[in-house]
């Protein structure tokens, strides 16, 4: 299975919760449209159908990374190094 960047991951889920503050206090198009966008890199990073459970999956491997041990090159599937991001 491949697992997406946690980098990449937590800069998507903060760039989604600052969107949704900022529509809830006033409505922009430029910025719902951005919303979409990052809801739709969520589930598809996360292999879900909606945001809610994205969250959720990406909040866990977010969990995951840092209880991972220090120092780990290989992957559970035995590959060395190779992050893969969308």
């Amino acid at each position: 299975m491949l697992v997406p960047d946690p980098k990449t991951v937590r800069r998507l889920l903060t760039r989604y919760a600052t969107l949704r503050i900022a529509q809830a206090e006033r409505h922009s198009p430029v910025a719902a449209r951005e919303l979409e966008d990052i809801t739709y890199t969520l589930c598809v990073m996360t292999g879900t159908a909606g945001i809610r459970e994205a969250v959720t999956r990406a909040d866990a491997l977010l969990a995951q990374e840092q209880t991972a041990p220090a120092g780990r090159t290989t992957d559970p599937d035995g590959e060395k190094g190779r992050c893969l991001t969308v």
